[in-house]
């Protein structure tokens, strides 16, 4: 059964109510976007100690870990175009309650690198999923409760879904975003295709340079279409765009979304990966899944996905202008749903 949630940004109050469905049909484009006055939660500034890290398959990924180095282990995945700051205000919240929290930045972001200039900067959906596995077997962790947004919410998906002992629960916002590139060829309604003009941006030259050239505000950009009601402020937004500095954003952030549309290979070892990702795979780990009120990015509607869960699950609906950054809009929603989904029954 869904739930709806209502977190002030003042205040987090929370309060129970009916079922509230989301659709492809709210547009961000008839919303208003937000000036940039300063958001009340998280204060800019949240942020983490010192970086970590650490040699993981094809990569040395940095990562922030926070709480008791013997506590149950939740690996929180951020997407585009943020950064592990999604969870900055999440993972204290958690620590506190004795897990042991780690935010790896994604690669393309932040302090992750390539062991060698000869790997291809791959982007495709089962990569990323496939590094968060070589990140864990690094760090030791057989198996973690894992939480993602945005393209993180797509990894963990995948990690649930072909990897299950490998984790023990799952929250995911917008559902299961689990996609193929045969998927990718099948046509929108207009609004909807609307929703996805950076996608073909991106697959042009054109637009290859421009987000080379733009970043910052092709980001800056992104954040307020897809939460028009986040007041956001330049601090807590340039805390987070520091990161697609890193010298292979750029060609990661092309590669996977040309690679969506068929408009870019991927890499020969993940074929298998991808065959049983394009058969849409179940989840069936306990999991909960979460959406705003106020998503203005492409997402689908509960009812869509839900029967994609085939293990305990619940749909938390979240009212009072949450966008699609969630976690760091509503970080309170979002620990909560951590903590509770671990206390759901394999």
């Amino acid at each position: 059964m869904a739930t709806t949630r209502r977190y002030s940004r003042r205040n987090f109050l929370v309060s129970a109510s009916e079922l509230a469905m989301f659709s492809l049909a709210s547009s961000a484009f008839a919303l208003p976007l937000p000036d940039n006055s300063p958001a009340t939660f998280p204060a800019p500034g949240a942020s983490f100690g010192p970086m970590k890290q650490i040699n993981a398959g094809v990569l040395n990924i940095g990562y922030a870990e926070s709480g008791p180095g013997n506590g149950r282990v939740v690996i929180l995945i951020h997407g585009w175009p943020y950064d592990i700051h999604t969870y900055a205000a999440v993972a204290p919240i958690l620590a506190a309650k004795g897990y042991r929290v780690i935010v790896p930045y994604l690669r393309g972001y932040g302090s992750t690198r390539f062991l060698s200039a000869d790997t291809p900067r791959n982007g495709q959906q089962s990569a990323i999923a496939a590094d968060i596995i070589a990140l864990m077997d690094a760090l030791g962790i057989k198996k973690a409760i894992v939480g993602g947004c945005d393209w993180g919410a797509r990894t963990a998906n995948i990690l649930a879904a072909l990897w299950p002992e490998r984790v023990k629960a799952m929250v995911s916002v917008s559902g299961y975003l689990i996609g193929n590139q045969k998927a990718g060829q099948v046509p929108l309604e207009p609004a909807a295709e609307l929703q996805w003009w950076y996608q073909y941006y991106f697959s042009t030259e054109r637009g290859r340079a421009g987000y080379e050239k733009y970043t910052a505000a092709f980001a800056k950009l992104i954040w307020q279409i897809a939460s028009p009601q986040w007041k956001f402020s330049d601090a807590t937004f340039q805390q987070s765009a520091t990161s697609f500095d890193n010298p292979d954003h750029v060609s990661i952030v092309i590669h996977n979304y040309r690679w969506r549309l068929g408009l870019a290979e991927g890499e020969p070892q993940f074929d298998e990966l991808e065959k049983k990702l394009a058969e849409a795979p179940p989840i069936t780990v306990p999991s909960i899944t979460m959406e705003g009120d106020a998503n203005g990015a492409p997402h689908p509607p509960e009812k869509a996905y839900a029967n994609k869960f085939t293990g305990k699950y619940r749909h938390i609906a979240l009212t009072g202008g949450i966008g699609h950054n969630l976690p760091q809009e509503a970080p309170q929603a979002f620990a909560d749903a951590i903590i509770e989904v671990d206390a759901y029954p394999a």
